[in-house]
Formats: C-alpha cells, structure tokens, sequence
C-alpha cells in the first residue's frame, strides 16, 4: 500500500475501473488525471470515474488544477463514518440496478444502513430545520423571514454544518451564529467550496 497517494490515468471508463478492480482493496487514494472534454486525449469523465468508484466504495473529494487540458481529482475509500448524500444514494441504486455494483461498493452501503449515515442527510437534503434550531427561529421572527428566503443550496450547507457538530455546546453554538447572523440577513459560516 502507497504510503502518499498515488496518480493514475485513465483513457476510459472501462480502464479506470479495471484499475479499481486490481487496486481497491491495496490502495487507500489516488489522483485520477481526468482530460477536459474539450482535449483530444481519451479520458474517463468525472460523472463516469464518480460512478465507478462507487462501485469499489470509493468516493471523489478534491480537485487540483493541471493545465489547459487536464486536471486531477482525488479519490479515495470512503469513510464509513461519513454521511452519504442523495446525488449518490441515487447513483447506487441504479447501479446496483444495472449490476454494476462490487461486494466492495455493497459492504459500504449495507454497512451505512446499519450505522445510520445512509439517513443522515436526509432531512438536511429536504431542507428539514430540526426542532432546535426552529425553536430559536421561531422566537426571532425577523432571522425566521431571512433564513427562509436564504436559496435551497445555502441552507442545506448551514443545516449540513449544524449537522456535523461534533459536541452539544458546538451545536448550542452554531444554532446562536446561525439565528444571529440571519437576523441581519448573513449566512452562517459554512463549509467553504474548494477552487477548481
């Protein structure tokens, strides 16, 4: 097993899962090299490499830049400890359906289900305020307004972040930011997306 992740191409979607097939199991990570759809170069394409590492029980995380024609993006095993939204949850169904899923990719899902994070995101994903933080909002009407009218993808990232509180008195804290700020109509600290 690679002690830094490795960088691997791959020329098709065929090629790279060839790849996870032989390595899933020994590697932890790798930077995939993904060619633009605007190169001349054969390349697996992002949706494409996404759906086959779900299949291993991989998923895909950063990206780097490359140049002009290419850039890098990293995937590794998935944690089983991390949540699994509803894009992949949808993803796996139909390739399950398709027959496209490995006992690798299998273990993950059944192993999600028995731990709670295949649900996880659900009521985040249906943009569902748990009754803390509706209690707070309710009693700040003037923040109640703000965050309601804040757009769908901004609230599932504030709910996210109060999701992943890793104690009681950073939740406490979080619902606080959360009810302050949007009484002025600000958004709660969120994760920040990382450059392309």
């Amino acid at each position: 097993m690679s002690a830094m992740p490795i960088s691997t191409y791959a020329e098709s979607r065929a090629a790279w899962r060839q790849w996870l097939a032989g390595n899933h199991a020994t590697e932890k990570s790798v930077w995939l090299k993904i060619y633009k759809k605007t190169s001349v170069t054969p390349s697996v394409y992002y949706d494409e490499a996404v759906d086959e590492a779900l299949c291993f029980g991989w998923v895909d995380s950063s990206i780097k830049k490359g140049d002009d024609q290419h850039y890098l993006q990293f995937f590794a095993k998935r944690n089983p400890k991390s949540n699994w939204s509803r894009v992949n949850k949808d993803k796996v169904a139909r390739l399950i359906e398709g027959g496209l899923m490995t006992d690798a990719g299998l273990t993950m899902v059944e192993l999600a289900k028995k731990t709670g994070t295949w649900t996880a995101l659900d009521e985040v994903e249906n943009l569902i305020n748990p009754p803390d933080l509706q209690t707070q909002l309710d009693g700040n009407p003037v923040a109640r307004g703000y965050f309601e009218e804040f757009p769908r993808s901004v609230k599932r990232g504030i709910l996210e972040w109060l999701l992943n509180a890793k104690t009681p008195a950073t939740r406490s804290k979080r619902i606080n930011d959360i009810v302050t700020l949007a009484e002025r109509n600000e958004r709660a600290n969120q994760y920040k997306p990382t450059e392309k």
